[in-house]
């Protein structure tokens, strides 16, 4: 019985997870609308326009991330580099633009590269190599951390040099049409971003595979997939993405800033776990991770006007993983 035969067998268990999914969607996104609701109660300076387009701009940062971590954690496995290798490909546009003084659609495209080139290594070691994802991936998210750091040599390269480049992030498309919706240039990137890994999900060969290989591998494998090459595409999928992350970052600050990206996994995971998408695989939606992001921008956010200490804003987003974590499996027990 192949892969696919055996998930038509059991179309009552896929209707229940898939309600399941919904219903933890719809919880997400009333979450989001009830911390909106708080956070204006409580400080007026927290609906200002300024403060709703640094929200914004805070999710297209984590909401790419939370993309890329989510292919992979629909699959059952984890990736817990994402954070340093967008820093790593910030750094290599940094070369690329300000040493090399190459052209910026270069230094683009030479970042999602170098992303796709550390995703196929991570997903080389945990197909070819057999290493566990979270052993695989945390190597590598210590290798770049450093090769972060050796590379640009301990210190921030900033973009001055290249005009246009801080645009990418902070610029307005939509706000040059229309003044009153000055949406930053991140968001857009974010929704389209999101756009096509909806529909690389939903509709392409690799999307299926995605889904299968997170909720039974070992059928897929017996069906006569090489299931070693998809886990491969669908971890270089995954840091192209995080190269695009590392774009957004490098314009939004307009400098490549080596110590930085670890911590940004945790947020990523939190936003994926907190949309829905199952930890042990075989589900999950980009839509409810976007929800997720948004969760994640709206609380920190919302408790940095409330001039609550940052250890305090760590202590909260510690404790969202551990509850999202807890919602899943309970998810799992009740189907």
């Amino acid at each position: 019985m192949n892969a696919a035969t055996q998930a038509s067998s059991q179309p009552s268990l896929m209707s229940r997870l898939a309600a399941s999914g919904a219903h933890q969607r719809l919880l997400a996104f009333a979450s989001l609308i009830v911390l909106l609701v708080v956070f204006s109660v409580a400080s007026p300076n927290f609906m200002q326009m300024s403060n709703m387009i640094a929200i914004l701009q805070a999710t297209s940062v984590n909401g790419v991330l939370a993309v890329a971590a989510t292919i992979v954690i629909i699959t059952g496995g984890i990736d817990l580099s994402v954070g340093t290798m967008m820093t790593f490909t910030a750094v290599i546009a940094g070369v690329i633009l300000t040493y090399g003084g190459m052209p910026l659609p270069l230094g683009v495209l030479g970042a999602i590269a170098t992303g796709a080139l550390c995703g196929f290594c991570s997903g080389s070691f945990i197909a070819r190599m057999k290493i566990p994802p979270f052993i695989a991936t945390l190597g590598m998210m210590l290798i770049l951390k450093g090769l972060s750091l050796v590379i640009s040599g301990t210190k921030p390269i900033y973009f001055n040099g290249t005009p246009g480049f801080d645009q990418i992030s902070r610029g307005s498309l939509i706000g040059n049409i229309l003044p009153f919706l000055p949406i930053p240039n991140g968001v857009l990137i974010l929704f389209i971003v999101a756009g096509a890994a909806s529909y690389v999900l939903g509709r392409t060969v690799l999307g299926r595979y995605t889904f299968a290989l997170g909720s039974n591998e070992e059928a897929v494998r017996l069906s006569g997939v090489n299931t070693g090459s998809w886990k491969v595409a669908i971890y270089t999928v995954s840091g192209a993405i995080c190269g695009i992350a590392g774009i957004l970052i490098a314009s939004r600050l307009n400098s490549a800033q080596p110590a930085l990206g670890q911590g940004y996994e945790l947020e990523a995971i939190a936003a994926v776990v907190i949309g829905g998408t199952s930890l042990s695989g075989g589900r999950g939606t980009i839509i409810g991770t976007l929800i997720g992001a948004l969760i994640m921008a709206v609380l920190t956010n919302g408790l940095r006007v409330l001039s609550v200490a940052q250890e305090w804003q760590t202590v909260v987003t510690g404790a969202i993983i551990i509850m999202a974590v807890y919602a899943d499996m309970v998810r799992k027990k009740e189907v």
